[in-house]
């Protein structure tokens, strides 16, 4: 079984930034990829990033191409994601997720593993 806890959301003006943390406890995730997802009032849960067990390969939605980074430190158990030039668009709860595959992968029924969101405001 695996735990995981996110933090670092939070109210931001547009432009802004947020570092968003994901700590994994139970076991290890390091043998899986893991993503950041995201889901706003009335709309489903969307893939933002995502990334393989050793952190060699990445994916990122459109919307946040180019603004958002995912990394992750598998000694810590930890997942992040690195936002910026924040748009009040980004608004949602963000969720992290563990998968069991160690390679990058893009929709919610691929993932076992789910936090319990953070909230991210984007003020314009």
């Amino acid at each position: 079984q695996v735990h995981l806890v996110e933090s670092g959301g939070g109210l931001v003006q547009a432009g802004g930034s947020l570092r968003l943390s994901c700590a994994a406890s139970g076991r290890t995730v390091g043998n899986y990829a893991m993503g950041w997802f995201r889901q706003a009032p009335g709309k489903e849960r969307d893939i933002v990033a995502g990334i393989n067990w050793l952190g060699g390969s990445t994916y990122y939605a459109d919307s946040v191409k180019g603004r958002f980074t995912i990394s992750r430190d598998n000694a810590k158990n930890t997942l992040y994601l690195q936002m910026n030039s924040l748009k009040p668009e980004d608004t949602a709860v963000y969720y992290c997720a563990a998968s069991l595959d160690a390679i990058v992968v893009y929709t919610t029924s691929d993932y076992v593993y789910w936090g319990q969101g953070t909230q991210v405001t984007v003020s314009s």
